[in-house]
């Protein structure tokens, strides 16, 4: 089966496709990528996916099918421009862009309508993967684990995507359990806009910083890290109780190396404390070699950095294995993970017979 994978993340730096066959002999899943490419949000998309919380229902609702739109017209490129045939593709499975993440109000809202890139593509579209989890009383977060042992359990025996959050996932008693460690690329990116750049390419400017002690202690006590798992984070808990802490440091590299310095201690400790003897590291994070470096002083477990490939489109290549499990109608949202009650076949597929 031929899936289109799409993924949306906080970083809100473009949407990331993946088309990628699935395979299933002996209920054991395999996957081959066959094309990827990322396609960028333009600045003023990129401005109004920023500033959506703050939109009235009615601009929620607009940008909802402006971003519909656009994930069809990035997808019928796509489809184009490496000549797939498109009856080919079982599904579009769209992870959508989170807007509202309060699992513990029953809320996860993810933008981008189903509806509209299965008209406008006329392709079965998946997307809402999260709602029916947080219907049952999880956190619909993390999703990626089902991939994770599913597709890449031969790359190492846990996993850590970097990208705007950093999450984990692990076998523990043979169950898998996976939770949201710490803020990823976000804060630094934020961080490093001030002076007009996109990203601190490979952690250089991080690197020539120096760390404020205080502040790492702040950033360390932060009550996120001392509840238990499952836990997830949302952008609206960085802007309210992490990034206020960083206005002490005014010093761009010193605020770089502190937040570096902090990722690093809470990914460490968890690699060590989950007793993680080899680790999967993807997301844009894994492209920051002063942050992997630090990761490797600090952790005992061995770093395994794996091509370009799966560090850029792990996600999208996951998400697309979620719209597989839910076309072979098999459950994608592990209760383990999540803590609901029970395990779910999370998305809503628009398309069918039309």
């Amino acid at each position: 089966m031929e899936i289109i994978g799409l993924m949306s993340g906080t970083s809100i730096d473009g949407c990331d496709i993946a088309h990628v066959k699935f395979e299933t002999i002996k209920e054991i899943d395999s996957f081959k990528t066959l094309h990827v490419k990322t396609y960028p949000y333009s600045k003023e998309l990129t401005k109004k996916l920023t500033n959506a919380t703050s939109l009235s229902s009615f601009e929620l609702l607009q940008l909802d099918k402006e971003l519909g739109n656009k994930f069809s017209d990035f997808v019928n490129d796509f489809i184009k421009t490496n000549r797939i045939k498109k009856n080919k593709i079982a599904a579009i499975a769209s992870h959508g862009h989170t807007i509202f993440h309060q699992p513990q109000l029953g809320i996860s809202h993810q933008i981008g309508c189903g509806l509209t890139i299965s008209n406008k593509t006329n392709i079965p579209t998946i997307n809402d993967f999260r709602k029916n989890d947080v219907l049952h009383g999880g956190q619909g977060a993390p999703l990626v684990p089902i991939g994770d042992f599913g597709l890449f359990n031969s790359y190492a025996d846990a996993f850590l995507n970097i990208g705007g959050f950093s999450n984990i996932s692990f076998k523990k008693k043979n169950e898998i359990i996976a939770y949201d460690v710490c803020p990823g690329n976000l804060p630094l990116n934020k961080i490093v806009s001030k002076i007009n750049l996109i990203y601190d390419h490979n952690g250089a400017i991080s690197k020539t910083g120096k760390k404020n002690t205080e502040l790492l202690k702040k950033l360390n006590n932060l009550n996120f890290y001392k509840s238990l798992e499952p836990k997830s984070l949302g952008t609206e808990w960085l802007e309210g109780k992490f990034m206020p802490l960083l206005d002490e440091e005014t010093n761009v590299s010193n605020c770089l190396r502190t937040i570096c310095e902090h990722l690093s201690d809470q990914i460490s400790l968890t690699i060590n404390k989950e007793k993680i003897k080899k680790i999967l590291i993807t997301g844009g994070g894994a492209k920051n070699n002063f942050l992997m470096d630090l990761i490797k002083e600090k952790s005992n477990a061995s770093i395994v950095i794996p091509k370009k490939e799966i560090i850029d489109f792990k996600e999208a290549i996951i998400f697309g294995y979620m719209g597989y499990l839910h076309l072979t109608n098999r459950k994608n949202c592990l209760s383990t993970v999540t803590g609901a009650s029970k395990d779910v076949i999370g998305g809503i597929l628009y398309g069918v017979n039309k």
